[in-house]
């Protein structure tokens, strides 16, 4: 069992930021593609962004991008979501999950593609 562990949300206004961090237990992480998802009360669940394996491909939705950047750092087991600009809109649970799939930018999105989730933590922006 694979266990994936979010941290660093919290409430912010409009045009702050969040940093958000998702370690994961395991030795090979490296191996792993990981994604962003957030669910808003009484909306489904979307797609935010995606990184492969490596960290050296991305893919992110339209609306956070230019404002959102995912990264994994593999040493320490760790994914990451910097938001910036942040937009009352934005306001949700965030998700980490990860997949051992290989990574397509087309498929990226889609939840079912992953295998493991976090327990999510809030991001609450304020206008």
């Amino acid at each position: 069992q694979v266990h994936l562990v979010e941290s660093g949300g919290g409430l912010v206004q409009a045009g702050g930021s969040l940093r958000l961090s998702c370690a994961a237990s395991g030795r090979t992480f490296s191996s792993y593609s990981m994604g962003w998802f957030r669910q808003a009360p009484g909306k489904e669940r979307d797609f935010v962004a995606a990184v492969s394996g490596s960290g050296r491909s991305t893919r992110y939705a339209d609306s956070v991008k230019g404002r959102f950047t995912i990264s994994k750092d593999n040493a320490k087991n760790t994914a990451y979501l910097q938001m910036n600009s942040l937009k009352p809109e934005d306001t949700a649970v965030y998700y980490c999950a990860g997949t051992q799939t290989r990574f397509l930018s087309d498929s990226s999105r889609y939840s079912g593609l992953y295998n493991y989730w976090g327990q999510g933590t809030q991001v609450a922006v304020s206008s």
